[in-house]
């Protein structure tokens, strides 16, 4: 029980915590229930303890809590269903390649979770979050020069890369809090090399935006 509710500290969804007759709801999270006969129910279970038809009705847990969508080194790209992603690489205005990493504060719209996990499935991450915030940090960057973008107007860049992630997230029931970037570095040699692979692999994961 104990590690089922540490894994939802740091994602969006987890299985029924307490398989059979009970669902229990911790606080900052919301339940939806899975039934064999009706599909995804509409009703969202908030927090507490409530009944369902075992073998019958399967629920989830989504975090409704303000989560961090981390863009950095240290992330593990092997757990691609994770919050988070590797240094995204773009390129600027006048023609530099740089590496972004930073943070975005997403949250769950609880009364669209329903439509969520209908529609668009539990691995939304992968699907929408992680090719939506490469695709648009991208497009944003080629908008600025180097110079711009590291320094003297680094706080534009975050409001316009929130306010275009807004655009994109808000009627698929995410919400973006807020767009911090924390470190932006000059990509070249080697690197440079290895980041045009990874921008082939991204192009093609940009379908789903």
């Amino acid at each position: 029980m104990s590690d089922s509710l540490d894994k939802i500290m740091y994602s969006f969804v987890v299985e029924d915590v307490l398989k059979g007759l009970f669902v229990y709801v911790p606080p900052g999270y919301v339940a939806c229930v899975y039934d064999l006969g009706r599909g995804v129910l509409k009703k969202v279970y908030t927090p507490g303890l409530h009944l369902k038809i075992p073998f019958w009705q399967k629920a989830k847990l989504f975090n409704t809590q303000t989560l961090e969508y981390s863009v950095s080194k240290v992330f593990n790209e092997d757990n691609v269903q994770a919050l988070g992603d590797v240094p995204i690489v773009a390129q600027t205005k006048d023609g530099k390649r740089i590496s972004i990493e930073g943070t975005v504060l997403l949250r769950l719209d609880i009364n669209q979770i329903p439509t969520i996990w209908q529609t668009i499935g539990e691995d939304f991450v992968t699907k929408i979050v992680r090719p939506t915030i490469r695709s648009r940090m991208r497009m944003i960057s080629s908008r600025y020069d180097y110079n711009d973008v590291v320094s003297s107007r680094r706080d534009v860049v975050e409001v316009e890369a929130k306010n275009e992630l807004e655009r994109i997230f808000y009627p698929r029931g995410i919400f973006v809090e807020n767009v911090l970037l924390s470190e932006i570095n000059h990509v070249s040699g080697q690197n440079g090399e290895k980041e045009h692979e990874e921008d082939q692999s991204m192009h093609r994961e940009n379908a789903y935006v």
